[in-house]
């Protein structure tokens, strides 16, 4: 009879034998090694398979960590099939966008069909980018952000002292500062977790041996004390043995297993590239090879999906504002020579640069640029420390959902009167497969020092021409400054009933200045970044319905425009529209800020409430920001 994987393209069920190992036996028998082997071949060729189906899709995604870490996932594996009632029966990964080893083991415990795993990161699918507990059936825990997932595995271990426990890091997830906390703590409380550690030397941005000269996972989790075992992680037999010795071990230890990243995988063997999806082509020429032939017929057959909507009110050509403004640092740098630059300017990345946009400063300037790691903290900081003298500026980036990171550093940043002009990109939800964990919601919190005398600034702009001019306005202001961006490209905003761009030609960007996209009297919408087009959108169809409202974009939002507000704030209703989280977000302020002033219209907010569907632009129309949505609450106020 056919297995239940007989039509999947690769018949997992017929190839995979499920196998039992006793950690106390530290030697592979010739049958145990070959069935290992057979094992880590199938279950490597699924990973590629449907990993695949994320380029195919559009969704992008990644695949060569799963791939590297699945000889360590098969002991393991085999490990909890010998003797469970010694192990948390759980294969914990501190790196979240591993996802698809968390995928592949529901699969493989029949908890979801086969079939499923070729809508990897698929909207509404519940494959997102990063595990989610109670999302997607067989996933037992959420990994949230890359490194910070050690502490709480301690705290499984104190809940359960007579098990072993395992968690697969790596040598990017390992840099956070979270990570050395966790092992300070597993040493002195002798606690049972064994961290098995992908050392590959590759993150997104390069190589960690290139860019963190004296960085050494050995020495670093020696130094707190762990018992360390360094092993060739595609040698089968050392790595087992080595991984048997961790679990003999009385107390933490960490095994760390030195490969090239993606083995075996061609033209993406020890490149930065295979940290990434591995593309359609490459896939297709690996399962080629391995006679996957129906495996490669349904890759083909998978095309990217499409959200048809016609917007109007701005351009239908995009750009990505979270480039722009590595561009935009990159001219305003052209005054100055190198020396002046080296001396008065430092840029320091936390492994993001392509994703962020420095990457273009590192190109273009890079005698001002600094690659560094996965260090939010410690980055932001120093970014701060050089930037403590009115002359010079730090500059820092990073993901706007890692702005939660360092909250502590801004006020010490502020504390000691430091110029950092910080760009955090991936606000918000538009285009975030990587879902929940990663959505940037929060970027109010940085907005904490007292009234007296704060210059923290936050501004958001709406497309490529105002990034442009925000970045030349604010760039040798004194101060913390956040510039914000999204994953997601914006169109230029147009003037109305125009095909002018309403940030052309002569625009000048003024801080703390409310902007009156379309002027109205019934009302106002008020918004700012990504959301300016899609209101413009909403705005522009309502008043050709006869509705004569009016929309703002509040491009700085941590500041009061009294003459603007007085004038919007006196209509008959204002409705606050964003991504962030509509608990922290602009909405829940505006209202009390118009209340102070004594200025009383209908008054509704919508933003972020949900959590993530997965996909890319369908994460809008899933927390209701899209046009129609925004139509039907202005409607409401009515």
């Amino acid at each position: 009879m056919a297995s239940a994987t007989a039509d999947f393209g690769i018949d997992v069920f017929a190839k995979y034998k499920p196998i039992a190992l006793d950690p106390a036996n530290p030697k592979l028998s010739e049958q145990q090694k070959a069935d290992l082997l057979s094992n880590i071949a199938v279950l490597r060729d699924t990973i590629v398979y449907f990993t695949s189906s994320g380029a195919a899709r559009g969704v992008s995604g990644h695949t060569g960590g799963p791939y590297d870490t699945i000889p360590e996932v098969c002991i393991l594996e085999a490990f909890f099939l010998h003797s469970s009632e010694k192990f948390i029966p759980i294969v914990y990964d501190e790196a979240g966008h591993r996802v698809a080893t968390q995928y592949l083991l529901s699969a493989l415990h029949k908890h979801i069909p086969f079939e499923h795993l070729l809508h990897y990161r698929e909207a509404n699918s519940k494959l997102p980018g990063h595990p989610e507990l109670g999302l997607t059936p067989g996933v037992q825990f959420s990994s949230g952000r890359l490194g910070h997932l050690w502490s709480f595995v301690n705290g499984v271990a104190l809940a359960n002292p007579d098990k072993t426990l395992f968690m697969l890091g790596s040598d990017g997830s390992q840099q956070e500062g979270d990570d050395a906390e966790a092992a300070r703590l597993a040493v002195a409380q002798n606690l049972n977790v064994k961290i098995i550690v992908d050392d590959n030397d590759v993150t997104i941005a390069g190589h960690p041996s290139d860019y963190m000269k004296g960085y050494s996972l050995a020495q670093t989790l020696k130094g707190h004390g762990l018992t360390v075992f360094e092993t060739p992680g595609e040698d089968v037999d050392k790595l087992y043995a080595s991984i048997c010795t961790a679990v003999t071990h009385n107390g933490p230890a960490a095994v760390i297993c030195k490969r090239k990243m993606a083995p075996g995988i061609k033209g993406l063997e020890g490149t930065t590239h295979a940290h990434d999806v591995i593309p359609v082509k490459i896939a297709t020429e690996y399962l080629k090879e391995r006679g996957y032939d129906k495996a490669v017929e349904k890759l083909q057959a998978i095309t990217p999906n499409s959200l048809a909507y016609l917007y109007t009110g701005s351009t239908q050509e995009k750009s990505a504002n979270r480039v722009v403004f590595g561009e935009a640092v990159v001219s305003v740098l052209e005054g100055l020579s190198k020396e002046e630059a080296r001396d008065r300017v430092r840029v320091i990345d936390s492994d993001l640069e392509g994703s962020t946009g420095l990457s273009v400063i590192h190109k273009q300037r890079p005698e001002v640029f600094l690659s560094s790691g996965i260090m939010e903290r410690g980055n932001f900081s120093a970014a701060a420390g050089f930037g403590s003298t009115k002359d010079r500026q730090g500059i820092f980036s990073t993901f706007s959902a890692f702005l939660e990171m360092i909250i502590s550093e801004i006020t010490m940043a502020r504390l000691n009167l430091a110029n950092v002009l910080c760009h955090f990109s991936h606000s918000g939800v538009d285009e975030m497969a990587d879902n929940t964990c990663h959505f940037g919601l929060n970027t109010y919190f940085a907005d904490n020092g007292l009234i007296d005398g704060d210059t923290t600034r936050l501004y958001f702009p709406a497309d490529a021409n105002q990034m442009r001019a925000t970045v030349a306005k604010v760039f040798w202001d004194q101060g913390i400054r956040l510039v914000i961006s999204t994953r997601a490209k914006v169109p230029l905003i147009l003037k109305e009933k125009s095909e002018e761009p309403f940030y052309g030609k002569g625009y000048e960007f003024a801080p703390g200045k409310d902007e009156f996209i379309r002027t109205g009297t019934a009302g106002y919408v008020v918004t700012f970044g990504e959301m300016v087009y899609r209101a413009v959108d909403a705005v522009d169809r309502l008043r050709s319905e006869g509705l004569d409202v009016g929309l703002i974009n509040k491009s700085t939002l941590n500041v009061v425009d009294e003459e603007a507000m007085r004038k919007w704030g006196s209509t008959g209703f204002v409705l606050v529209l964003e991504s962030l989280n509509q608990k922290t977000g602009l909405g829940s302020k505006l209202g009390t800020w118009l209340l102070e002033r004594q200025l009383t219209p209908k008054y509704k907010y919508i933003g972020t409430t949900k959590e993530g569907s997965g996909g890319l632009g369908e994460q809008i129309f899933h927390q209701g920001l899209d046009p129609q949505s925004v139509i039907k609450a202005v409607r409401s106020l009515q």
